[in-house]
């Protein structure tokens, strides 16, 4: 922790230099230390082999780890000044989606530029974060106490939960409103609101079960209550976590010698099931470790918002961190049988390129705010 309590300039000070020495390099390690643990499970979930999957992850990684540093660098008031354009840019990448976007497994989420396969709605994660930092940086508390001044965040929040609820993408929609929940709750909205808001979405359950979720979506919640009813259909995936999960035991099978994943019992064993490929061959233990790790990151991640001077970057630090928090109790919780199969993936483990884009960009804006963590930023420069 002796790198997150040193001091630094002011950011008008800091030469290119100055800004990469005050980096949090404990930070950067962890996250290093969480990547390799990726490569390694991919590795083995590709049977000993850095292909399909473990290249192609350490390559991504090395690519935007470089983007993380250049992104830590700049000056936190830039993105203060054009957080609402980064915010408008992901919500007309999820219109394009919408129009022209590309379609697998049923789902129509991606935009396709022929080297790459965008999912806009992860980036919509990081761009909604950033705009309701600047909407309440700039905002007095007397103002947030009014209803009437929420109107706003509010619908910067819903345009694209609505958008990605059409995709169908239910798991993206509620991380996205859980995030704002985040931001809300940080920037001072009484507790009223938010009860009063969650009330009519529990009472309309029924109607929601009834009328607006998918089959597919249906499926999951039964199953997630009873995997036992269906154990070669849609209780297969679940199972099969549990089954690699129970036999790890407590120091694990040894590396590469998972049967469920060498075997292919476990599918998606490289993306949303990854951790059940680690818990097999590592064990307990492997598994208490990683989880270390992620603590240990958003801990740091809670330590350096609160350092930070600038309301903008708190809120910014904090709401990227809960980000991570939720991605990763989620997906844990998932593969545990304790909540239902939402596709989300295990941040910097499952073998995803948008995933990963999209997270090392929130680590470089946490950094950012770190470096830049004794710049006063005024409720005016939003606007210069």
């Amino acid at each position: 922790m002796k790198d997150l309590i040193s001091k630094s300039l002011s950011a008008d000070e800091m030469s290119l230099a100055t800004r990469l020495k005050n980096m949090s390099f404990i930070y950067l390690l962890t996250i290093s230390l969480i990547a390799f643990v990726g490569c390694l499970a991919l590795y083995s979930a590709g049977k000993g082999s850095f292909s399909p999957w473990a290249g192609t992850h350490l390559i991504r990684f090395a690519i935007s780890f470089v983007l993380l540093i250049a992104i830590a660098v700049t000056d936190l008031k830039f993105w203060l000044k054009y957080a609402y354009y980064i915010y408008a840019i992901c919500l007309l990448l999820l219109v394009g989606v919408e129009i022209e976007g590309y379609i697998s497994k049923g789902a129509q989420r991606w935009i396709n530029l022929g080297f790459i396969q965008i999912q806009p709605s992860e980036l919509m994660k990081i761009a909604a974060v950033l705009a309701l930092a600047r909407y309440f940086h700039t905002s007095f508390q007397e103002e947030i106490m009014q209803t009437k001044f929420l109107v706003i965040p509010v619908v910067l929040i819903l345009l694209p939960v609505a958008l990605v609820l059409r995709q169908p993408d239910l798991g993206t929609a509620v991380m996205l409103c859980i995030s704002a929940g985040v931001i809300f709750f940080l920037a001072g909205v009484q507790k009223w609101k938010f009860i009063a808001a969650a009330t009519p979405v529990l009472v309309s359950i029924p109607l929601i079960w009834h009328f607006w979720m998918h089959d597919y979506q249906k499926q999951r919640v039964l199953t997630f209550l009873n995997p036992e009813k269906d154990p070669l259909g849609a209780g297969y995936h679940i199972l099969q976590s549990y089954i690699s999960l129970g036999s790890g035991g407590l120091a694990g099978k040894g590396f590469l010698q998972g049967t469920q994943s060498y075997l292919n019992f476990m599918p998606e064993k490289h993306t949303d099931f990854v951790f059940t490929v680690l818990a097999e061959e590592f064990g307990f233990l492997g598994g208490v470790m990683l989880i270390s790790l992620y603590i240990a990151l958003i801990v740091m991640g809670f330590y350096i918002a609160f350092r930070c001077t600038s309301y903008f970057g708190k809120l910014v630090a904090l709401g990227l961190t809960a980000n991570l928090f939720f991605y990763m109790a989620i997906n844990l919780s998932m593969v545990m049988g304790l909540v239902p199969v939402v596709g989300i993936p295990l941040p910097l483990v499952s073998y995803g390129g948008t995933s990963m884009l999209t997270q090392m960009i929130s680590f470089g804006l946490i950094q950012c705010v770190y470096v830049n963590k004794n710049t006063v930023i005024g409720r005016k420069e939003a606007y210069f």
